[in-house]
């Protein structure tokens, strides 16, 4: 469990401003006085470079040393964020969030090649989610008061403390062999259609669910809620995902993949559309709640799906892109959309596309659990 937990911190490390995104944008905001436009900007470069570096993953996992490339981007990403503190203009931290986002994506696939050489990979990510939702939860309660004060010094500090914690514990990670899952009596190959199958479910999954988190604040105040009380509902309801992760964790492989991916993006969905009563705040926070939960539930068995049909490493990293190509995505697709719509539209587009996902996990996840476990 000690090693699950540090490649957790080790995956979450160059992509832990997207579990703070709320208090990133909104601390641009009130610091530097972006617009809203400046600062949702900010963040899609950083998720858009980290989708690049993710990529970049595909092709260099199986050729450099894991520990020794950690090792790298770990101290490139604090670089990155130590600059970041003292620039003010949009257009320039586009470009270094960008290139920290590279960097950070580029850590992300290495640690998802590696947890996917683990034995039960499912739950490896399931302590990856506990770590992403309770730290998360933690930054987007404590960071933003902190904003007026000590201005965003204290939003890319916090990165930098996540990543030196990280380098700290590199040392004491296992080495993890190329083929920790073999298949008796086959050849290890790539599951071409399962995994494009699988990719598409976490693209929209991921889509649908960072779509609506980017303006769940703005969707908030329309429906009359304070800013503050918000937050607070945001943040808690990232502590709530644990319950998630940790469900994961104590379910596994029990009862196979297709089960608990159909109730738990069934249950996003439903909640999601939950978001249409709002101004009720009971409603807002079950719905936040409710969300965070089956978000931190799903993702680990979509991502245990790629690393399955590939136990190489390759295309767990793969699946690292498409990962933050919805997460980068979505917000993006959500912008245009409550321009010029309102946010009813974007909740039953978030919705619908949610089943779209569970559509597209089904049958990679009812293959594998028709699949003999033989090692």
């Amino acid at each position: 469990m000690l090693a699950r937990t540090m490649l957790a911190f080790l995956a979450t490390a160059g992509l832990f401003y997207v579990n703070i995104m709320p208090a990133l944008v909104s601390g641009l905001i009130e610091a530097l006085g972006f617009n809203k436009e400046d600062a949702g900007l900010v963040a899609a470069f950083n998720v858009y470079g980290a989708a690049l570096g993710a990529f970049a993953a595909v092709f260099i996992v199986k050729i450099w040393s894991w520990r020794k490339t950690s090792v790298v981007l770990l101290f490139a990403l604090i670089v990155a964020d130590l600059i970041s503190i003292f620039i003010a203009e949009p257009l320039l931290l586009m470009v270094m969030r960008f290139l920290h986002g590279a960097i950070g994506g580029l850590l992300v696939g290495v640690g998802f090649s590696i947890i996917a050489r683990t034995k039960e990979a499912d739950k490896t990510f399931g302590i990856l989610l506990l770590v992403q939702f309770g730290l998360g939860g933690v930054g987007v309660i404590f960071i933003p008061p902190l904003v007026p004060e000590f201005g965003t010094a204290v939003l890319f500090s916090s990165l930098i403390a996540f990543s030196l914690i990280t380098l700290c514990m590199l040392p004491f990670i296992p080495q993890y062999d190329k083929n920790a899952n073999p298949v008796k009596g086959k050849p290890q190959s790539i599951r071409k259609l399962p995994l494009s199958a699988a990719l598409l479910a976490l693209f929209l999954f991921q889509a649908a669910n960072m779509g609506l988190y980017a303006f769940i604040i703005e969707l908030g105040k329309v429906a009359g809620l304070e800013t503050e009380l918000i937050s607070t509902i945001i943040g808690v309801s990232a502590w709530f995902g644990i319950l998630g992760s940790l469900l994961v964790v104590w379910l596994s492989t029990r009862v196979g993949r297709g089960l608990p991916l159909t109730i738990g993006i069934i249950f996003t969905a439903i909640s999601t559309l939950g978001l249409h009563y709002a101004e009720q705040e009971w409603a807002f926070w079950l719905a936040n709640i409710n969300i965070a939960i089956a978000w931190a539930f799903v993702i680990p068995y979509i991502l245990g799906l790629c690393a399955e049909f590939d136990q190489q490493g390759q295309m767990a990293a793969l699946g690292g892109f498409a990962s933050k190509m919805g997460l980068a995505s979505g917000p993006l697709v959500a912008a245009l959309m409550v321009t010029g719509f309102s946010y009813t539209v974007l909740i039953n587009i978030a919705a619908l596309v949610l089943v779209l996902s569970m559509i597209a996990a089904w049958w990679p996840s009812r293959l594998l659990d028709k699949t003999p476990k033989i090692r």
